[in-house]
């Protein structure tokens, strides 16, 4: 499976952006997605899960109710709608994927599929 991150940028706090994960390759039904963040200094952090039909998703606490996570399977991409954005949300945003029990969903740890990180800067 191939991922290419797109629609990262600068916004202001309170603004909001759209991130897509285009998948390609050998895309299964049993194929769950997520995105991570990675801030200078700071260690690789959860931020979204999804599984590929979109009936299973979860979001990390720090963005649960801001961010939302959803599928378009005709088009085989992932996106992240980001709102309400806060100046602690600036990282390095990667999205990844894997089967169910492939790896750890809390750190990426083990997780097979990484896109290119796609840089979020929200200024204050």
């Amino acid at each position: 499976v191939q991922l290419q991150a797109s629609g990262g940028g600068l916004v202001q706090a309170g603004g909001s952006l759209r991130l897509s994960c285009a998948a390609s390759g050998r895309i299964s039904s049993n194929l769950y997605m997520a995105w991570f963040r990675q801030a200078p200094g700071k260690e690789r952090e959860f931020v979204a899960r999804i599984s590929w039909s979109g009936s299973n998703t979860r979001v990390a606490d720090s963005v649960k109710g801001r961010f939302t996570i959803s599928t378009d399977n005709a088009k085989n991409t992932m996106y992240l709608q980001m709102n309400s954005l806060k100046p602690e949300d600036s990282a390095t945003y990667y999205c990844a994927a894997d089967q169910f029990l492939g790896g750890s969903w809390n750190n990426g740890n083990g997780i097979d599929y990484w896109g290119k990180g796609t840089l979020v800067t929200v200024s204050s």
